[in-house]
């Protein structure tokens, strides 16, 4: 690969990453005043379905892509991509037709394992977004198979504000025009599908602009091209494909068990069905901040994926490993920051977010999936840059049958705070699998030099000051009665553990110079 080819990459690789970021915080900042106008139980209907959209988007976005563009960046000529490009177009139709088919036309009983007949419109509503999966799957695809990464990056971030604004919309007609539950979640499922026909309209331009240029601007590398068979490439799809699909979507699955046996375990443990509703909605509060508390954690490893990428592909081991171990060590960092602030600050998120302090400590529980997926996505990451997927793919499955036997145990016992406690530790488990089954120099990045125990030494200097303030001012300046007195409480909170944080990490080593200097505004901080 030349160096021309590698900026090219590496520039493509930061740019995918912003419209990332952007998206997912608009994927998590929405369900906030979706929560405030549609209440808990409405919460609850989009929430069940969710996963099912969730599953049908990983396969658009992350999944499939990442392994089309891999398949398409072995391959030399325009014709020869295009050849590539319309089996893989086929493979993926009759996977998609199929998923379309067990979805809509099963969805009556799917909403009855869910324990809930009525969300069988909602589950049909979203099945339509499967028959748009070949479209922007093969089309992100081979646009980042060949560097061309502004088209996926304009088709993402699109498709999300298009998503959200048809969701508010049907929230907003659901308070004006009457509608129950259920017909709002069918309306606002249909942001799905919608939202991926505008998706697929930025990719079809792209691509039919792209077709205009010659042979030798497709030319990707020098390498001799080898064409695929059709059992080639459904093979490919069936291992690394499904593979990268699967680790994409772990939280989604989680998710997911969480929607077949939540609410029907509360069911079963005698709560009434409009109760366990409610408590599901709460339940799911966590979810957006889970989300949010991830982008956070992530948003500054974000910059040494792409170094991992260069050090492997040029074969620099040394380089490698020094940059997966500031990885996972910056990763852990603000992972454990994030974590730490949303439980110290819970009560005045919590209700300066959705309106009240119900579950508070179920919230708690829940976010400390921040911690735990943002460290399994780290090393999932530096996995997937060696091609390495089946260690991740073993403890997903091993992970998600934890999250299924917990629920059936915990929620009967201790209701949604048994979710989230489940939760946790299906996904403590994955993480385990994987450092048991991790090269030896990724199993030492938590505990050299003390990192892990510094670590906790400035989480809980952080934590304890945050109380003390929160504590002090919500008792003597602000009443806590009001969503302002909560948002003034939780704004200056967030202020004072940002100031003790940084300090802490500087008065106890936890990040090295070179790490400081890979994060963005660290030169400056490093100044001061």
């Amino acid at each position: 690969m030349s160096n021309q080819q590698m900026k090219k990459m590496m520039n493509g690789a930061l740019l995918l990453s912003l419209a990332a970021l952007i998206a997912k915080i608009l994927s998590a900042v929405y369900r906030v005043p979706f929560q405030n106008m549609v209440g808990n139980t409405g919460f609850y209907v989009y929430q069940q379905v969710y996963p099912i959209y969730g599953i049908g988007m990983t396969i658009a976005l992350n999944g499939f892509p990442v392994f089309l563009s891999k398949v398409f960046a072995e391959t030399k000529s325009s014709e020869q991509q295009k050849k590539v490009m319309k089996k893989s177009f086929l493979l993926l139709s009759i996977v998609s037709i199929g998923l379309f088919s067990f979805s809509y036309f099963g969805a009556k009983m799917i909403a009855q394992e869910m324990g809930d007949a009525q969300l069988t419109p909602i589950i049909q509503s979203v099945a339509w977004l499967f028959l748009l999966v070949p479209v922007l799957a093969t089309g992100r695809g081979y646009f980042q198979g060949t560097f061309r990464m502004l088209p996926t990056a304009v088709s993402q971030v699109i498709e999300q504000v298009v998503r959200v604004a048809v969701i508010l919309t049907a929230a907003f007609l659901y308070t004006r025009i009457g509608w129950d539950d259920y017909q709002m979640g069918a309306a606002a499922m249909s942001s799905s599908w919608i939202a991926g026909l505008a998706a697929c309209i930025v990719l079809g331009v792209a691509f039919f602009r792209t077709t205009k240029q010659s042979d030798s601007e497709l030319a990707i590398n020098s390498e001799q091209s080898v064409s695929i068979g059709y059992g080639s490439l459904a093979k490919r799809f069936m291992t690394e494909g499904l593979a990268i699909c699967l680790l994409s979507a772990m939280l989604i699955l989680l998710q997911l068990v969480d929607s077949f046996t939540l609410y029907k375990g509360l069911i079963q443990a005698g709560e009434l069905p409009e109760l366990a509703k409610n408590a599901k909605g709460i339940y799911d509060r966590g979810q957006p901040l889970v989300q949010l508390g991830m982008v956070v954690a992530t948003a500054f490893s974000a910059s040494l994926v792409p170094v991992l990428s260069r050090a492997f592909v040029q074969k620099r081991e040394v380089e490698f490993f020094r940059a997966a171990h500031s990885l996972i060590r910056i990763t852990m960092t603000f992972a454990m920051a994030a974590t730490t602030g949303l439980v110290v600050l819970m009560p005045y998120l919590n209700h300066l977010l959705f309106g009240d302090r119900s579950g508070v400590l179920v919230l708690c529980v829940y976010v400390g999936a921040v911690l735990l997926a943002s460290l399994i996505g780290a090393y999932n990451a530096i996995l997937q840059s060696r091609d390495q997927h089946y260690l991740t793919m073993v403890a997903l499955f091993i992970g998600i049958l934890v999250k299924w036997v917990l629920n059936s145990w915990f929620v009967e016992e201790f209701g949604t705070l048994g979710a989230s406690l489940a939760t946790d530790a299906s996904l403590a488990v994955i993480l385990a699998v994987i450092l048991l089954g991790a090269p030896s120099p990724l199993k030492r990045s938590l505990v050299k030099d003390q990192f892990g125990l510094h670590l906790i030494y400035s989480s809980a200097m952080m934590a304890l000051a945050v109380w003390l303030v929160t504590q002090g001012i919500s008792r003597f300046l602000f009443s806590g009665m009001h969503r302002v007195d909560s948002f003034l409480v939780a704004l200056i909170g967030i202020a004072v553990g940002i100031i003790v944080f940084v300090y802490s990490l500087f008065k106890w080593d936890v990040l090295t110079v070179r790490e400081w200097l890979s994060l963005p505004f660290g030169k400056k901080i490093l100044r001061k």
